[in-house]
């Protein structure tokens, strides 16, 4: 059986949440169950958005909750030269395609497309005419125009797109610069990850990525998207639901084990057992028990959770 090897790639837009940390951990508890490989890669391609505050405050909250990282963490910045080597050999095989079709040229397929009661998308007009690069062309993959791409999910189960409602996407801005799907496989694929555990707000991007691991004729890794973390409210969860970054609880005292006791029970059950060591949940998490249906933030059972930990630790380790 080949190492399982899972990755964390947060954006660093601002501090590790709930939600992100909870992710990571997923992987984390994954990989170390498995004596893998966790991998840390930070998605900092968002130049304008991008600081370096906001990584060293993800790094420091992984390492205090313990979720040690055995390669990176990786730039997806510092990674420009090694897409671009990629979506050469893609045009180089006839699976993508230089577009200089404009913006408004575009919306304007997209406009007649749902003028017919179709899915509004970019209609294929530069597929077959060989363009040569140009100072305003973009680069398209070409997607599969019959059939149906299946994503076979370890939490959710099969989940089918229909191709033809799926344009050739763009997989390169006109300047120059990598698409999120392809960085994203890219990224996997050459720190070899095989087993991708997410939020299921992914599972859009997952056919697409699917298309661009079959374009290159590469593997494609295991995935499970697991539903989003809630509110009281049944909202997406935020601020308002009184959830904090993790470095706000931190320096509130809660115990690091705490947070991630809590964090595995927000869509992972081992039967009912609800207290949790760490040694103990490496031993027993699975992807079998990651539950379909989106958990609700309850801060009332974090400071359960907590409290028992601190009655559970030596007053020396406290």
């Amino acid at each position: 059986m080949d190492t399982i090897i899972t990755r964390f790639p947060p954006s660093p837009t601002g501090f590790l949440h709930i939600g992100g940390a909870r992710t990571a951990l997923f992987n984390w508890l994954y990989a170390r169950k498995n004596k893998g490989k966790f991998v840390l890669r930070i998605e900092d391609t968002d130049a304008a958005r991008s600081t370096k505050e906001s990584v060293t405050a993800i790094l420091e909250s992984l390492k205090w909750l313990g979720m040690d990282w055995d390669e990176g963490p990786f730039f997806q910045s510092q990674r420009t030269s090694i897409y671009n080597e990629y979506i050469e050999n893609l045009l180089e095989s006839g699976s993508a395609y230089y577009c200089s079709c404009t913006p408004d040229e575009v919306n304007t397929m997209r406009d007649v497309a749902k003028a017919r009661g179709l899915k509004p998308m970019y209609n294929g007009n530069c597929r077959q005419k060989n363009l040569e690069k140009g100072k305003n062309t973009v680069v398209r993959l070409k997607t599969p125009e019959q059939g149906a791409t299946i994503v076979k999910d370890i939490v959710k189960g099969d989940t089918a797109f229909q191709n033809a409602e799926m344009d050739d996407f763009i997989i390169q801005r006109s300047d120059g610069s990598p698409m999120y799907n392809l960085a994203v496989v890219v990224d996997d694929l050459t720190m070899g990850i095989n087993t991708i555990i997410r939020g299921d707000d992914h599972l859009i991007n997952t056919p697409k990525q699917m298309m661009i691991y079959e374009a290159l004729k590469t593997p494609i890794p295991v995935f499970g998207h697991v539903p989003m973390v809630l509110g009281s409210d049944k909202s997406r969860l935020s601020k308002r639901h009184g959830a904090m970054s993790v470095g706000e609880y931190k320096k509130m005292g809660f115990l690091p084990d705490a947070m991630i006791n809590y964090l595995v029970r927000l869509g992972w059950s081992h039967g009912d057992q609800e207290f949790f060591k760490r040694d103990e949940l490496i031993e027993k998490f699975d992807l079998e028990h990651l539950g379909r249906s989106a958990s609700m933030f309850d801060t009332n059972k974090l400071l359960s959770l907590n409290s028992k930990h601190i009655q559970d630790t030596s007053p020396e380790k406290l």
